[in-house]
């Protein structure tokens, strides 16, 4: 996001991230997936005249900076990167409650043109809770480098609302955004187009929606809260309680007609469950359906070794055993492989401290000097250096490079239902991984303590410490030789 002034120190000390807005500025909200360029976008417009915190009662990080265009004053609010709004995550929920709740005067969604189906997404899941919405195809110089054409008249027209062309890096497209921005907020609403669903779904939500739209204020559309109270979100009946107190649940009206609606649904076979799904894939068929004739690929099978890989590495028969493979060459190159350049720095680091004991002796130093800045400072900084860069400096670029190829998402998405049981989401897997690795650098520290003598700082004599690390391998060597000149 950037440090500023205002983003350290104590004025970055905050009781929660509070929208700071004057009078006659608009507040903008920059939604989209991660890794699409959207706090480039940020970064870009509001250059360093920006402030962080975080939102109330969570660990969420976002930032807002201000923004002048052609006389119109903006707040640029950059909300989490998420992948949708059906609140998995708290990334999720964050995302959606300020969509919903933060009164936004238009909300950005900044789109990758190099996936802009996956990106659509989350645009559709917007357009159904607001309609100032503008769509940012962002990345296009990537898009051209991998022959990729996108017509955005088209795509406007097919969503109802503007689409601009941008790449953030070197500002092109910005100038056009904004002014997008200025007209959706300046003029009358869009007219985007909606989501249709199964009918049974239809007759469900057209029985529930008359009740709850004298209870929807703020402008939330009573069809989409309509849609989330048939598929049991409690997490936004929880939310209209706190921002709005509006119990809905409470009201014998919408009590009624929720009853009735899915008395329609279960006679057509329909679970909650089963709804869930329908709504993801309604979703997931609109996006195709946006941008199947939007998306011009003039190199001809662009695509087909992702599709390939994906049939590989998410597949249930294959997906899980290659997944648990990679993890563990990963671990084995982090802990064992770590051993070799780890007693390299520590011979060159307990060389050097034998040398500084040398020099305090020459020097005539009190045994206490030498015990307290050598022995003490010294010896620590060194084991836990020798002991610990190694592995982070092997684990943290091979994440790295699994992230880069793609893969460490299609890990998340083969461990998304399995932690969906667990009332939480694929990509907290990926979380997992690196507080495992610390787990085992952090065994792999203590084991290692013991392998050397707290008198003399180098390899213990004794033969106790840790079997198979590298001090007490070479000193297995060593002693086997010596056995077998005897």
């Amino acid at each position: 996001m950037g440090l500023t002034s205002g983003s350290t120190g104590k004025r970055a000390v905050d009781s929660g991230f509070v929208i700071e807005r004057n009078a006659g500025e608009r507040v903008i909200a920059l939604a989209g997936n991660p890794n699409v360029g959207k706090s480039t976008v940020f970064n870009e417009l509001t250059g360093l005249n920006q402030h962080t915190g975080n939102w109330p009662g969570k660990t969420v990080t976002n930032a807002q900076g201000r923004y002048t265009h052609k006389g119109r004053e903006y707040v640029m609010v950059d909300i989490p990167g998420t992948y949708s709004l059906m609140a998995h995550s708290v990334e999720e929920e964050v995302a959606r409650d300020f969509i919903c709740f933060g009164d936004p005067d238009a909300v950005v969604v900044v789109c990758d043109a190099t996936c802009l189906e996956r990106n659509m997404n989350l645009v559709l899941q917007t357009l159904e809770i607001t309609d100032r919405v503008v769509v940012c195809v962002n990345l296009m110089d990537e898009a051209r480098k991998k022959h990729i054409e996108i017509n955005f008249a088209k795509l406007s027209e097919n969503l109802g609302v503007p689409v601009v062309g941008t790449s953030a890096r070197s500002r092109e497209g910005l100038d056009e955004l904004m002014d997008a921005v200025g007209r959706v907020v300046e003029s009358d609403r869009c007219e985007p187009v909606r989501l249709r669903y199964p009918q049974a779904v239809e007759d469900a939500l057209a029985l529930l929606a008359p009740a709850v739209e004298p209870l929807c204020t703020g402008g939330i559309p009573a069809r989409w809260i309509s849609l989330k109270l048939l598929a049991d979100d409690t997490q936004l009946i929880d939310a209209l309680g706190s921002c709005k107190k509006c119990s809905l649940l409470a009201n014998d009206g919408v009590a009624s007609a929720l009853q009735r609606a899915r008395a329609l649904l279960a006679g057509q076979e329909i679970s909650v469950e089963k709804l869930r799904d329908i709504i993801v894939s309604s979703i997931v068929l609109h996006a195709e359906e946006t941008c199947s004739d939007v998306v011009t690929f003039r190199k001809e099978g662009y695509n087909d070794r992702d599709r390939r890989l994906d049939r590989i590495l998410t597949s249930r028969a294959t997906g899980i055993p290659l997944m648990l493979l990679m993890l563990a060459v990963v671990f084995w190159l982090t802990i064992t492989g770590a051993n070799y350049p780890s007693q390299l720095l520590a011979d060159a680091l307990f060389w050097v401290q034998d040398r500084l004991t040398e020099f305090f002796v020459w020097l005539g130093a009190p045994v206490w000097v030498n015990s307290l800045l050598v022995e003490g400072v010294y010896r620590v900084l060194a084991w836990v250096v020798s002991v610990m860069l190694p592995p982070m400096a092997i684990f943290f670029p091979l994440f790295t490079l699994l992230e880069d190829s793609g893969y460490l998402p299609r890990i998340a998405f083969n461990l998304d239902r399995g932690f969906k049981r667990c009332h939480a989401c694929g990509k907290q897997a990926l979380t997992m991984c690196m507080a495992g690795e610390a787990y085992a650098g952090n065994a792999r520290m203590w084991d290692r303590a013991r392998c050397f003598s707290p008198a003399s700082g180098q390899a213990a004599a004794a033969y106790t410490c840790c079997r198979g690390c590298m001090p007490w391998r070479k000193r297995k060597r060593k002693r086997d030789g010596e056995r077998s000149i005897q």
